[in-house]
């Protein structure tokens, strides 16, 4: 039986939210993760709205529950955005993501007349992600360097670009890895388990942080820990936590951000609506992943580069495969990715280099490549046998452990995006150019190279000092 990524991962993800009942959609698919019971609105008027019109519909609808329609939280926020719970979650699919459906359709009609959207999901926000990264890291060696190797452009505190990495957190001994002794930002939360394990996701941040550190020495790097539960968090929170980042620190040059969801419409996350309108107004240029669901879905806050009002303030981010000339088998794709760059089976520090680390795999690999592509993918190659997968399958197959001395290969969009972040930050110093903004503009422009993505050649970024891996094919039978 092939593994089931995206079910294993939910379970993942529900049990570090013990007590937000999730579902998986739309309608049990592998697209997205959100809150059962729960609808968005924005604040006031809409969100009366909203309300009064479910409260109706559940009324006059056999066997849902109108005394269960109540905004939940404050009348207005920040972000913009009120809770209306629909339904008991603790009641099956009928008190949970059945309401939220009927919720949704109830909405139909006064969003027709409106002319846009009044109610959305409270979808799960992950690390980029069919809910995890490409693959699982693979130990590296520590005579092996970074890839891409660390540029030799000197730091310089007067012109030095601020970029902050919205993740996991840093690994409490990252200064031993002379890259980053001089980033900053905050600690990832319990590293391992009480049986000394790493946890699963612990070292994304320290990793991404990594790569931006050779691709673009001359940055000041801050790292925070945002997304440190299972690399999840639900939307409605998310925008919080956006305008909390931002706000700890001022507005940076440039966000990485290696997190998103798909939520099967083409206007962008209800949730962060007030944070992506308050940065089109600053000079920042967010740098996100565009995904790891091998679709065309868009992908957000990536897909808010296709909006003509986001164009110029957000770059959206896939991943090559180990050669750069191909998509990787697990990028989303389609018009509104903007670049790609090296994602598959990069070089970093995963941990610091203080003391080894034990990891124990959570998910097995397939046998062939989950998506169809025909070179040895990070699908299936290398091998092993995962905790998570093993115990819906019942195999009876003993999970895989390897240890971590500091160095790891890793693949997803997640590092495509700091490697591309990392080339704008760059381009800034080489040219001496303030604007984040017109760095991007200036670097797509200027760069002529391409690559093969689903039949179409688009845009590709390579830094000079990354260096392919050779891409294999699976002998016959294997």
């Amino acid at each position: 039986m092939a593994p089931q990524r995206f079910h294993e991962q939910f379970e993942q993800v529900q049990r570090s939210m013990p007590d937000v009942p999730l579902a998986m959609g739309p309608d049990d698919s592998a697209e997205f993760f959100y809150e059962k019971g729960v609808v968005l609105a924005r604040d006031g008027e809409e969100a009366r709205l909203v309300e009064d019109t479910v409260r109706t519909h559940f009324t006059e609808a056999p066997g849902l529950v109108a005394d269960h329609v109540r905004r939940d939280g404050p009348e207005t926020s920040r972000t913009g955005v009120t809770r209306i719970r629909v339904g008991d979650p603790g009641h099956g699919d009928r008190g949970g993501d059945h309401a939220v459906a009927h919720a949704l359709r109830a909405l139909r009609g006064p969003e027709g007349r409106r002319g846009r959207r009044l109610v959305s999901r409270n979808h799960v926000v992950s690390i980029a992600v069919n809910a995890c990264p490409g693959d699982e890291p693979v130990p590296a060696p520590l005579t092996e360097p970074s890839n891409p190797a660390a540029d030799r452009t000197p730091y310089d505190p007067d012109t030095a670009v601020g970029v902050l990495v919205i993740d996991t957190g840093l690994m409490h001994d990252y200064r031993s890895y002379p890259l980053l002794n001089r980033a900053e930002g905050d600690a990832q939360l319990q590293e391992t388990g009480d049986d000394g394990v790493l946890r699963q996701y612990v070292g994304h941040g320290t990793f991404i942080a990594g790569l931006l550190a050779a691709v673009a020495p001359n940055t000041d790097l801050t790292v925070l820990n945002t997304l440190n539960d299972a690399g999840a968090v639900l939307e409605s929170e998310f925008g919080v936590k956006l305008f909390e980042a931002v706000d700890r620190g001022g507005w940076p040059d440039i966000i990485s951000l290696s997190a998103g969801t798909s939520n099967g419409r083409t206007d962008g996350l209800l949730g962060i609506d007030a944070f992506m309108r308050e940065l089109r107004e600053q000079p920042t240029l967010l740098v996100a992943a565009a995904g790891n669901n091998a679709a065309a879905t868009p992908f957000w806050p990536a897909a808010y580069a296709s909006l003509p009002d986001y164009e110029d303030a957000v770059l959206s981010v896939g991943a090559l495969r180990g050669d750069g000339e191909f998509g990787a088998c697990f990028t989303n794709h389609g018009s509104w990715v903007r670049v790609y760059a090296p994602g598959e089976r990069l070089t970093s520090a995963l941990t610091g280099f203080d003391a080894p680390v034990p990891y124990v795999y959570q998910h097995s690999t397939y046998d062939a490549c989950r998506f169809g592509f025909g070179y040895a993918c990070t699908c299936q190659y290398p091998r092993h046998t995962g905790v998570l997968s093993e115990g819906r399958e019942n195999t009876s197959g003993k999970p895989d452990q390897v240890m971590f001395e500091g160095f790891a290969q890793w693949s997803g969009t997640s590092f495509a995006t700091p490697v591309a972040a990392g080339l704008v930050a760059a381009h800034m110093t080489a040219h001496k150019e303030r604007d984040p903004r017109a760095a991007r503009k200036q670097l797509l422009e200027s760069h002529t190279e391409y690559a093969e993505v689903r039949g179409a050649h688009v845009p590709a970024l390579r830094p000079p000092a990354w260096r392919p891996v050779p891409v294999v094919r699976p002998a016959p039978g294997a």
